[in-house]
């Protein structure tokens, strides 16, 4: 049973507690005062619930923190829940037993991956979870009498709803999502599921024909094989008898390339040992000749030296003497006569010393440089013989050198040159500068050419009468011969491969057939499970659906015998797209269309609180009904406020509370209700006030 509820910052309610005892508590007030937001506060509170947009549109505007706590009782046990939101939206929650007053934590928060959740220890309390406490306890606006004038197949939705059946479309849904997995799972190990059985049987027989197509085929292929290795065999023996000669060929060829280049080569090497020997010849010729003027160059030498050695020496004594006459002639520069008198003693004199008389030293200075010039013309001659005798020696040490390199020592050794040149010039006199490979004894020209040519003589004898072309046209055929047996045996091989390939494919299809039998028989069995158990139009179901309305009938017909109206039973049927609703009053059936404003509503509140029982809402004990009065006339209302007197009078089932939600105050003006809160809008919040 609801004890108390409080608001704080929540929604409209800036600070709103109400409190609630057994009976029919009535809130009314105008649209929009805040009534509905007690809804969304309990289950809130409760479950962490509500029907706003966002967990943080649960805040009235302008502040920052609220929260919305509940007291309940169960029995004799009596609990607090308490969820706070901040800014950001974020949900702190925390449930409390009063034990002799004092506040004892069950539980707090919502962290299931550590097993704590307040949801489930509240679900656990009241039997209920959020979706169930709505269809039990909670009928919102517009709803009460949608049971009996709505759409008959959204009844039937509803009612489905209550026994849980809407689980079985889930579990049906699931089952079908289980052997979808079933199948894939299969397929992703054996490649195919049951339903790819026919089209494996038809590919096992398309692989029978084509092995019976091929079988033939190979037989053919490997006839014509054995006729082509025959042949091929008979070619590879003539071949082979062959073969030895064509080697000689080969080697005969090779021997008179060799040979010819043998003889090229000792042609050209004799050839140019005759050019060299007489290009040496020449050298040594002209450096005997001029070894012969040594002596005379050598002599000439030696004078020229002592020539330039003797011009040398003058020179030196030359330059001295005019350094010297230079030094007097400072001197006389400064010595002048005055007055016929000596610059030094003055002494009376008729005339200087001629060593100091500027005539007598410029005199004989002239003479001195005549006589240097004389020499420097006579040492640039000189100097210019040394040279040409320079070059002549140098081109008698090179002679030397070359004669010495050649081993030439007198005339003798140059005259037994000129005779290997003569020899020389006599054996390649008749050697033509190119070689044919016609008669080769004529180019017998030393042992190695005398040796190679008996050898090629002896090939000639031994490879007569071998036909190269014929021999070449056989290869051909041998070729040729293969090329077809390797044709054959690439045809062979491609009909063994795709014989083997058929026929592994067939066996492995045919292992998996058999798992697929065993595969579509498990499906079939679980399709079975699923069309008749979990179907909502299957056995099982229409099954539940046929007890519950039955039990719904039962106790909407107890209900209905304690309110002052003529109908005393109800019954439910289940119908193929429809629940068909019936009424009895005795024996007398009675056309829903034909009940009074009055009734109408009673019928309606009946099945409601039938519902709510097969629901199990006993454990809170409270029914709210938010609007029932929408779009109910002025008897209906009244005859609404009536049924409830009665309901609370007749104490049925032991319903503990009735809250109900209307703006419609003036239907309960002199009726028999426990409780009314005026709601009302203000700048500051919602306003509530007892009545």
């Amino acid at each position: 049973m609801l004890q108390s509820i409080e608001l704080e910052n929540f929604l409209s309610h800036k600070n709103t507690k109400l409190t609630f005892d057994r009976g029919v508590t009535v809130f009314v007030g105008q649209n929009g005062a805040g009534k509905s937001s007690i809804i969304d506060a309990i289950t809130f509170a409760l479950f962490g619930e509500h029907v706003r947009k966002s967990t943080k549109g649960l805040l009235r505007r302008g502040t920052n923190q609220a929260y919305a706590k509940v007291e309940f009782s169960i029995g004799n046990r009596q609990f607090e829940a308490v969820r706070k939101i901040d800014s950001k939206g974020t949900v702190g929650a925390v449930l409390h037993e009063k034990i002799n007053g004092e506040l004892v934590p069950l539980a707090a928060g919502e962290r299931k991956q550590f097993g704590e959740s307040m949801t489930k220890t509240i679900e656990s309390l009241i039997g209920l979870d959020y979706e169930k406490l709505k269809v039990a306890s909670i009928v919102q606006q517009g709803e009460l009498q949608t049971i009996i004038e709505a759409d008959p197949k959204k009844f039937k939705e509803l009612v489905n709803a209550i026994i849980g059946i809407d689980k079985l479309d889930m579990a049906f849904e699931s089952m079908k999502k289980t052997i979808d997995v079933f199948r894939t799972t299969v397929k992703s190990r054996l490649g195919y599921d049951d339903t790819s059985i026919d089209a494996l049987q038809n590919r096992i027989d398309a692989l029978s024909k084509e092995i019976s197509s091929l079988e033939p085929q190979k037989k053919k292929l490997e006839a014509d094989k054995i006729t082509q290795e025959h042949e091929f065999f008979a070619l590879q023996q003539n071949i082979e008898s062959e073969i030895p000669k064509e080697m000689k060929i080969k080697e005969l060829e090779n021997k008179k390339e060799d040979l010819l280049r043998y003889l090229r080569n000792s042609i050209v090497s004799m050839k140019r040992e005759l050019v060299e020997k007489e290009r040496k010849f020449a050298e040594c010729s002209n450096s005997l000749s001029i070894l012969s003027f040594k002596s005379q160059v050598e002599s000439d030498m030696k004078q020229t030296q002592t020539e330039i050695d003797r011009i040398d020496f003058e020179s030196k004594k030359t330059g001295e003497k005019i350094a010297t006459i230079q030094g007097q002639q400072d001197i006389a520069n400064r010595l002048h006569l005055v007055d016929g008198k000596c610059p030094v003693c003055d002494s009376k004199v008729d005339r200087l010393n001629p060593l100091f008389d500027e005539k007598h030293i410029t005199s004989e200075l002239e003479t001195l440089k005549k006589n240097t010039e004389l020499l420097t013309r006579d040492k640039i001659t000189v100097q210019s013989k040394k040279r040409e005798l320079d070059m002549k020696l140098q081109q008698i040490i090179k002679a030397e050198g070359v004669l010495l390199m050649n081993n030439v020592k007198s005339q003798d050794d140059l005259i037994n040159m000129r005779e290997e040149i003569s020899k020389l010039q006599v054996n390649t006199k008749d050697i033509p500068l190119e070689i044919s490979v016609g008669n080769l004894v004529q180019y017998a020209i030393d042992e190695y050419s005398t040796d190679a040519i008996k050898s090629i003589s002896t090939l000639v004898r031994e490879t007569q009468g071998f036909d190269v072309n014929n021999f070449r046209n056989l290869k051909s055929k041998l070729e040729q011969q293969r090329r077809i047996l390797s044709t054959l045996d690439q045809e062979v091989g491609a009909v063994n491969t795709k014989l083997r390939l058929h026929k592994d494919e067939s066996e492995k299809i045919v292992l998996i057939l058999s798992e697929l039998q065993d595969v579509k028989q498990y499906v079939s069995s679980l399709e079975t499970i699923r069309s008749q158990i979990y179907n909502r139009d299957g056995p099982v179901a229409t099954s539940l659906r046929s007890w519950a309305l039955n039990t719904i009938s039962q106790k909407a017909s107890d209900y209905l015998s304690t309110f002052n109206v003529k109908i005393q039973r109800i019954t439910l049927e289940d119908k193929s797209r429809d629940i068909g609703i019936t009424c009895y009053s005795g024996n007398l059936e009675l056309d829903l269309e034909s009940l009074s404003g009055g009734e109408k509503v009673s019928v309606a509140l009946a099945l409601r609180l039938g519902m709510a029982h097969f629901m199990g809402s006993s454990n809170l004990n409270f029914i709210i009904l938010d609007e029932p009065t929408t779009h109910l006339d002025q008897e209906r209302r009244k005859s609404l406020v009536n049924v409830l007197a009665q309901a609370f009078e007749s104490n049925i089932d032991a319903i503990s509370q009735f809250i109900i939600i209307t703006h419609d105050s003036e239907i309960f003006e002199n009726s028999n209700i426990d409780a009314i809160y005026d709601f009302k809008s203000t700048p500051e919040g919602t306003v509530v006030t007892p009545i």
